[in-house]
């Protein structure tokens, strides 16, 4: 029975599997597996009268409250006709060149990332906006929809994202809970500030190593990325200029970024505080497009009340989940696994993360932030990991788990959206040399961790 812990994990896995929803199987695992606990009498019921104060607690959580509002601000800019504008002007910025329509789509991407932080929004959007385009202009298959694929999922490793908002206020507490384990009793803390500082160096990577391959392709394989006749483009806008299109195109979601990040980071303002300016920035910019009509509001609002909902509903689920895991003896037993692990810490990190890559093809980054982050990360932090380096490295991982064939769900999305004579098999095939940047991104971090902690140290004295 001292597996019991185990097999609920095991279980749940199974369920999700069978396609049931996220939030009542992690519920109803772990009253199900409590019940058998009290049965066997070894489950306390009283782990189970935590469970308000715990709930109490979460909603109560100023930090979560950027969610709703972050969720607001993508909703927001993706019906202004932001993405739509910006890929315009960035096409006829670079698509004079071989591989300039793939330089622009990582650029559009990496600004959606940095405005939506929705990995799904951002996916389903350029897929939609830009692939018919690519496809039009004689780009491969394979290209188009890896390159739209890996800019997409972008929104999880450039702040301000909503999976790095999550996994701060989790690894805030996991943080505590093991300093508090290793004597000291006046913690410091880990902050979703100081997550988003340390993901500004390794996001730029990843974009700098896509805009490369861009230039690579157009080098040595020029026929897959032919230029476009971008004249063809500007009759499209024939009373405006080429600078004032791009300026204009520009400059406002620029100015948002800034405001939203730049407050964050430099101490101006709390996330949840940054999220508000956000969201109002967001609505100004739908107004300046002309865009904020009251079904566009309505649309928005029933899309950040469904995802928020979500977001929390899964929350529940997982503290009752991790409670009676908890209950079971769980936590015991992997810091048991872990210490009999041969390597120390580095044969910990390195389970992990392969164990929450895999779990990344049938679980998102909300469940595993919420159920797995909490279990592993008060035992990894207390082999001497820094919070941050941790966090970024989850992330990033996970990133890289959501763009992997053949379960990864970045594919999935796009799978959605793209016309039926790009074959899934193109997508897969696409796909490969980005997930092979990431993992060399991944190993970089891991061999120097200073890219992620130099940021924090600089702006935080961390």
């Amino acid at each position: 029975m001292e597996y019991l812990a185990l097999l609920m994990f095991f279980v749940v896995c199974c369920v999700l599997l069978l396609g049931f929803p996220v939030a009542f199987s992690l519920a109803g695992v772990a009253l199900l597996f409590a019940g058998i606990g009290i049965s066997a009498d070894i489950f306390d019921a009283a782990f189970l009268q935590a469970l308000p104060s715990r709930l109490f607690g979460v909603i109560n959580n100023q930090t979560l409250l950027a969610v709703p509002l972050f969720v607001f601000m993508g909703a927001m800019l993706e019906r202004s006709k932001i993405a739509e504008n910006l890929l315009t002007a960035m096409t006829i910025l670079f698509g004079r060149f071989r591989g300039g329509l793939g330089i622009s789509v990582t650029l559009v991407g990496m600004m959606l990332a940095a405005s939506t932080g929705i990995v799904g929004a951002t996916v389903v959007t350029m897929g939609l906006l830009s692939l018919p385009t690519m496809l039009k202009r004689g780009y491969s298959p394979s290209f188009s929809t890896g390159i739209i694929c890996a800019t997409g999922t972008l929104g999880q490793i450039i702040p301000p994202s909503i999976a790095l908002v999550l996994l701060g206020d989790v690894l805030s507490s996991a943080y505590q809970q093991a300093q508090l384990k290793m004597g000291i009793f006046n913690p410091e803390t880990v902050s979703v500030g100081d997550l988003f500082a340390g993901a500004v160096v390794p996001g730029l990577m990843l974009v700098g190593l896509y805009m490369t391959y861009c230039i690579g392709m157009a080098i040595f394989r020029p026929q897959d990325v032919p230029s476009i006749d971008v004249e063809e483009l500007k009759k499209d806008h024939p009373s405006e200029s080429v600078v004032k299109l791009v300026l204009t195109a520009l400059i406002p979601p620029l100015l948002l970024m800034v405001a939203v990040l730049g407050s964050i980071l430099f101490g101006f303002a709390t996330p949840t505080e940054a999220a508000g300016v956000g969201a109002m920035g967001a609505m100004l910019l739908a107004i300046w497009q002309r865009q904020l009509s009251k079904e566009n509001l309505k649309a928005v609002m029933e899309s950040t009340l469904k995802i928020t909902s979500m977001v929390f509903m899964i929350l529940v689920g997982a503290s009752l989940f991790s409670l009676v895991f908890r209950g079971l003896g769980g936590e015991e037993l992997v810091t048991g696994f872990f210490e009999q692990m041969p390597g120390g810490v580095i044969g910990a990190m390195f389970v992990v993360m392969l164990v929450m890559f895999l779990l990344g093809f049938i679980l998102d980054f909300i469940e595993i932030t919420f159920v797995v982050v909490p279990i592993v990360a008060p035992i990894l932090l207390a082999m001497g990991l820094d919070p941050i380096w941790l966090g970024i490295m989850i992330a990033l991982n996970l990133q890289t788990s959501f763009l992997t064939p053949p379960f990864g769900f970045a594919l999935f999305y796009l799978r959605g959206v793209a016309s039926k004579t790009v074959t899934t098999m193109q997508i897969y095939k696409g796909v490969i040399p980005f997930i092979l940047m990431q993992l060399s991104v991944l190993g970089a971090l891991a061999i120097w961790p200073e890219l992620v902690t130099w940021l924090p140290e600089l702006i935080y004295g961390k």
